[in-house]
């Protein structure tokens, strides 16, 4: 037909420009209306079928919309449409397998969109709240009487201002928890740095990324990559920096009393010399009471391991060896001991051949364990050899000595005296080396050098202690770093800790005069020796070989413990 209607259409425009025949163009009009008309109802019959399946969906969807509202009023007003009962199962129930699940919440907008702990929504949230409810974490444990349970918040007017409706009287247990969540996170609001569900933020960000951070409140600083290395450490309450490499500060010096040394076994006579072993753990603690005693030091107990009793000797000073291996012990005598801790011998040794001194109270270990150096008369220093135990040599002062120490590892030797000047000796080819007066000293009566032998102190009869940079010193400058007048009676007794940040001086002739100070900065520990502690009349100190302990003897024969908390290790 589509054929004949072109020839037609063909004819039809001849004829009209001729203008001979109009019969032709009457007869196609004709044929065309009908195939408009015919057209035009196959559009009509389309048109009522779209429509009656877009009235089927619209009341599908107007049933669904309506299921879910007496969903979520069942829920908000207390099961209006099928009242729960405690005891019943949920069998009974005339919900589906999906409504059984937790009830879905609103969010309080006047809470700055804070979520409930039931993230299981059913639809209504939309997409930017439903990805912030996934990134929340999963209660542990869900009570599930709180769907069963009714609260009233119009009895109590506190409670009043959880209503989202005037007329709203009760809620369910698990929207009131949710209200209550919001409400608090409305008065509380968190800090951004707190948050664990922060996202990690890359170091390497551009510019737009670290706006939008400065926007969020979270920036992080220089070395981070990520967030989770900082709630690591936001998780733990360990020490962030090691104290054992730091340096000690000025002022107070952080410290505590433990149980005296020699608890289980105290002194009868004054405490005359105490000292730690190099293991940290030994420590010995010798008085005019002719003993001996070792103690396991622990800071709780501190057992007694042995003790020694010497009838001949009141014990002047005894020291350990640095190699530990031995203990020499002195006194008011011609003679020493000489203890050997591993045979667990004493040996008496002296008088030294071709001497005739009366006392050899007074001596010092060299660093490296080979010689022991004693105090004689008129001047002399005597040198014996810890192998064989006898006199090597001796080096001559011009006044009398009162007071040793080692300096290079054993191989230099200070003494000070009478005439107030501090010698140098070269043990090697011993001679004396260096001789300079100790400024402001009239008769010396304490030394001590710093472990490196950097730093050397000098006491003096007034009280005055001076400390001095031993290369200056050698050099010629016999100015002091540092002039400490803060005892008014002579030193007895100067101490160095191991790295050398703090310096003990002590007077036997005054009670507590026992000094703590900080050497880089030359002061005095303020909070030493403790306000309301009497420490007697101290005689003698020592540090542990890592600085955690300091051991205190007093005439009374007690060895006082303290634990030093700057230094980690004993």
């Amino acid at each position: 037909m589509s054929l004949i209607s072109q020839n037609v259409a063909v004819i039809s425009s001849t004829e009209n420009v001729n203008g001979d025949n109009t019969v032709g163009s009457s007869s196609l009009l004709r044929k065309v209306d009908a195939s408009d008309v015919e057209n035009s109802g196959v559009d009509t019959t389309r048109s009522k079928k779209r429509k009656k399946e877009h009235k089927k969906e619209d009341e599908q969807i107007v049933k669904e919309q309506q299921k879910e509202m007496e969903k979520l009023e069942n829920f908000l007003f207390g099961s209006l449409y099928s009242p729960v009962e405690f005891g019943k199962d949920e069998e009974k129930n005339d919900f589906s397998a999906e409504e059984k699940a937790p009830a879905l919440y609103i969010m309080d907008r006047s809470a700055n969109n804070s979520l409930s702990v039931y993230e299981n929504d059913v639809g209504l949230l939309d997409e930017s709240s439903s990805k912030e409810e996934a990134q929340q974490r999963k209660p542990v444990w869900v009570d599930e009487e709180e769907e069963k349970a009714s609260v009233n918040i119009t009895n109590v007017s506190r409670l009043r201002k959880l209503r989202k409706e005037e007329d709203e009287k009760s809620i369910s247990g698990s929207e009131y928890v949710s209200r209550l969540r919001a409400q608090h996170a409305k008065l509380n609001p968190g800090t951004e740095w707190a948050q664990l569900d922060a996202q990690s933020r890359s170091g390497s960000d551009d510019d737009d990324d670290l706006s939008s951070d400065d926007e969020n409140a979270v920036a992080l600083a220089d070395g981070y990559d990520n967030v989770d290395s900082i709630d690591d450490i936001l998780r733990t309450n360990e020490n962030l920096v090691a104290k054992s490499g730091a340096k000690l500060l000025p002022g107070l010096l952080e410290y505590s009393r433990l149980v005296d040394a020699n608890a289980q076994e105290p002194s009868n006579g004054p405490i005359h010399s105490v000292q730690f072993h190099r293991n940290a753990q030994l420590l010995l603690a010798t008085g005019l009471d002719r003993k001996l005693r070792f103690f396991q030091i622990d800071g709780k107990r501190n057992t007694k391991i042995q003790s020694i009793f010497l009838e001949d000797c009141p014990i002047r000073k005894a020291s350990f060896l640095p190699d530990g291996s031995q203990v020499i012990i002195s006194g008011r005598r011609k003679f020493f001991y000489s203890l050997d801790l591993v045979k667990a011998k004493v040996d008496k040794i002296g008088p030294l051949v071709g001497r005739e001194e009366k006392s050899l109270e007074v001596f010092e270990v060299s660093p490296d364990s080979s010689t022991v150096a004693f105090i004689g008369n008129e001047g002399y220093i005597l040198l014996v050899s810890t192998k064989t135990k006898e006199l090597i040599g001796t080096l001559k002062m011009n006044g009398t000595v009162r007071s040793l120490a080692f300096a290079d590892d054993g191989r230099q030797l200070l003494s000070s005296g009478g005439d107030g000047q501090v010698y140098h000796w070269d043990l090697r080819t011993r001679t004396c080396i260096h001789k300079a007066v100790d400024e402001g000293c009239i008769n010396g009566t304490a030394l001590c050098t710093s472990p490196n032998g950097a730093l050397f102190a000098a006491g003096s009869d007034s009280g005055i202690v001076n400390i001095y940079n031993r290369q200056e010193f050698l050099g010629g400058k016999k100015k002091p770093l540092k002039a400490i007048e803060n005892l008014t009676t002579k030193v007895d007794f100067l101490k160095f800790n191991h790295d050398a940040q703090i310096l003990a001086i002590c007077s036997r002739m005054k009670k507590s005069s026992l000094k703590l100070i900080h050497v880089p900065s030359f002061t005095i520990f303020s909070n030493w020796p403790p306000p309301k502690k009497n420490l007697q009349y101290p005689s003698c100190l020592d540090f542990s070989p890592e600085g955690g302990y300091m051991a205190v003897g007093n005439a009374a024969g007690k060895v006082l413990l303290y634990k030093l908390h700057h230094y980690q290790h004993a």
